[in-house]
């Protein structure tokens, strides 16, 4: 019998959180019945080509495949935090020896904000973590948005190390002092600023590349140490020239420039906690669906980061005469589609409208009155 109603029959399909999934035929091709001696030679060795693509192709339905992309992800992450905690590390110890030195309170304060720095890799190590733990019954969705809790420590972190620098940048306009082993000050300010931009690079690349804005905000701050650096490193070339207000002046100046990345972060976090998405990732699951065959239309189509993997909801508008079995499929295909043609996109809930019928009622007239007001 034709199915003649909306139907969300997609939604026992794997969505990449834990839940059960319901065992489906992933052959995408349109279902044609076998002939009385059954199936022919020709479509068994179709299906099995393609099962056997399917099988050397990492792009399964099953949750504990979809899960892969995000661990990858999470693994990638964390080998950035601890590679970068070390090279901050190396950088901390090579400007606290020659503080020992000099006696420069710039180069300290800078050497201390360089260990703290590597210590934000800590909570964000901890939300990469628990990323990677399955979902629950409760947290049906899983643990990706630690990383934006992360992101929000980051943040908080990036705007407390404006503070101290403020400080001692005033303190040394009121109290001008001399500083010894000047060589030796620019040439651990130079090691502090590699350090920080190597570092920043590195995080920056590798949060863009696996979508997660904390690592992103965590790569911002560690550019803001590597000004912090060349404060201390300008600062010992005026000193050098006798004039002892440029230390402070230039630690106001970068100062500021902190507070510049501070608002940038914020504002990377702050989408991402809103369920921010660039639109371009909507045009191109919205392309992604209309590419679909059977799919006569395509209505809202919702997106969010969990973390740094990306799930969609969808509406798909079909002929209305479709048998049940026949809907199932192209919902699987539809799904398909989204998943190679978003990036980061790891699951979606496909949604089954059907094209109006003569003298029908909205099947959706039930849902009217819980619609919001607008």
């Amino acid at each position: 019998m034709p199915v003649n109603a909306q139907l969300p029959v997609s939604e026992p399909h794997s969505h990449g959180d834990g839940q059960p999934h319901h065992d489906h035929d992933h052959d995408h091709e349109p279902h044609r019945p076998a002939g009385p001696a059954g199936p022919s030679r020709a479509s068994r060795a179709a299906r099995l080509r393609h099962r056997l693509a399917h099988t050397v192709t990492p792009h399964s339905h099953e949750a504990r495949d979809k899960v892969d992309p995000a661990l990858e992800g999470s693994r990638e992450g964390l080998r950035t935090l601890w590679l970068s905690l070390a090279v901050l590390g190396l950088t901390t110890v090579v400007q606290a020896t020659v503080f020992a030195l000099s006696g420069s309170v710039a180069l300290l304060g800078d050497a201390l904000h360089n260990a703290a720095d590597a210590l934000t890799a800590v909570p964000l190590g901890v939300a990469f973590l628990l990323g990677r733990r399955a979902a629950t019954r409760r947290y049906t969705y899983g643990y990706g948005r630690a990383e934006d809790l992360a992101g929000v420590v980051i943040v908080l972190t990036i705007a407390a190390s404006a503070v101290p620098a403020l400080y001692a940048a005033v303190d040394r306009l009121l109290h001008p002092r001399d500083v010894s082993h000047l060589w030796a000050v620019a040439a651990a300010a130079l090691v502090g600023f590699l350090g920080n931009e190597w570092v920043a690079r590195y995080r920056i690349r590798t949060g863009r590349r696996i979508g997660s804005a904390a690592l992103v905000a965590d790569g911002l701050h560690a550019r803001t140490d590597g000004f912090t650096s060349l404060a201390v490193l300008l600062g010992a070339g005026g000193s050098a020239v006798g004039w002892r207000a440029a230390d402070p002046v230039v630690g106001l100046l970068i100062t500021v420039a902190i507070l510049l990345v501070v608002k940038d972060a914020a504002r990377e976090v702050f989408r991402r906690l809103m369920d921010s998405v660039d639109p371009a990732l909507v045009a191109a699951g919205e392309a992604a669906l209309r590419g679909v065959p059977g799919v006569r239309g395509v209505g809202q189509v919702r997106m969010r980061w969990i973390g740094h993997a990306l799930r969609a909801e969808a509406d798909i508008v079909l002929d209305p005469q479709l048998t049940l079995a026949r809907g199932h499929r192209i919902a699987v295909a539809a799904e398909h589609a989204l998943i190679h043609g978003v990036p980061r996109l790891t699951a979606a809930t496909v949604h089954l409208d059907h094209t109006p019928e003569d003298g029908g009622a909205d099947p959706h007239a039930a849902l009217a009155h819980h619609a919001p007001a607008r």
